[in-house]
């Protein structure tokens, strides 16, 4: 399996207590930031030969675990093209994201090119510009699977954070980063791997429901199709870790597993009300 990251590679020649860890990259609707200290006694406390995140998004918990193997998919091409330039092209994109500008009428002229159109470090300059000066820092997609989301006004967005991408292209620098469903899971996990899965919520209400990540979004039968996954994987002799919603519907999907309740706080929402700490399932096939 090539481009695999391993710490004790001579990329990464400090030890454990005096690595930097990154920061997420990019803004992402239910990224896991602020749930890392809920979720440090809830990690396997055992040796784990291999860790695989299929929905990777802003890679919060890829990059507080920094494992020494891993394989990041996501079904966001957009997503896993930005990671592959950062890992491969760094130098490139730092050129490119410094010609931006942060105006409303040069936002939607971006916005409006098509990214199939693009060379890749175009295409991860033109996604991580989206993602830093949209509105509220959400990446939504339409039908046609184009980005719709408005200029954010931000006074002061931070469009070219070098330290922190310098820091994102070392940790995922042999990675294996796949563009794909969350099912590719099971081609690379073996006996011994760690997965950790954070797939688009299943919604409170119908009211509440947001899988704009891709234009397929994510229904009830993908959920059931993600269980499926997490108990093939549990057979396989995987750590498995999952976190979704809590609904009657999810606890049931998992059932005889172990449930723990963490509190999230909705950041992005377009009511500063409705941004409050909010119960949220973390599932394991492992106490």
């Amino acid at each position: 399996m090539a481009r695999l990251f391993d710490r004790s590679s001579s990329a990464h020649p400090e030890t454990a207590d005096e690595v930097v860890k990154p920061r997420p990259p990019v803004k992402w609707a239910g990224g896991k930031a602020g749930l890392i200290q809920q979720f440090e006694p809830l990690f396997p406390r055992v040796d784990w030969s291999l860790y695989v995140e299929p929905f990777v998004g802003g890679g919060a918990v890829l990059f507080h675990l920094l494992p020494r193997r891993a394989v990041l998919i996501d079904n966001n091409e957009e997503l896993i093209n930005f990671y592959q330039v950062v890992r491969d092209h760094l130098e490139a994109l730092l050129v490119d994201l410094r010609r931006h500008e942060n105006t409303a009428e040069y936002y939607y002229r971006i916005r409006a090119l098509d990214p199939g159109q693009l060379t890749p470090v175009e295409r991860a300059s033109r996604f991580l510009y989206l993602n830093k000066t949209g509105y509220n820092g959400l990446w939504r997609v339409n039908g046609k699977g184009r980005h719709n989301v408005p200029f954010g006004r931000y006074k002061h967005a931070n469009i070219v954070d070098e330290p922190n991408l310098r820091l994102v292209s070392r940790a995922i620098a042999r990675a294996e980063i796949v563009v794909g469903d969350f099912s590719l899971a099971l081609h690379y996990a073996e006996p011994g791997t760690f997965v950790y899965m954070d797939p688009p919520y299943h919604p409170l209400s119908e009211t509440a429901r947001f899988t704009g990540y891709t234009r397929a979004g994510f229904g009830e039968e993908d959920q059931r199709r993600l269980a499926d996954v997490f108990r093939q994987l549990d057979r396989r002799g995987c750590l498995v870790m999952l976190s979704n919603s809590d609904t009657p519907f999810i606890r049931g999907l998992y059932a005889g597993y172990d449930i723990r309740v963490v509190y999230a706080r909705r950041a992005i929402n377009c009511r500063g009300d409705r941004r409050g700490p909010i119960a949220e399932l973390v599932i394991r096939n492992f106490s």
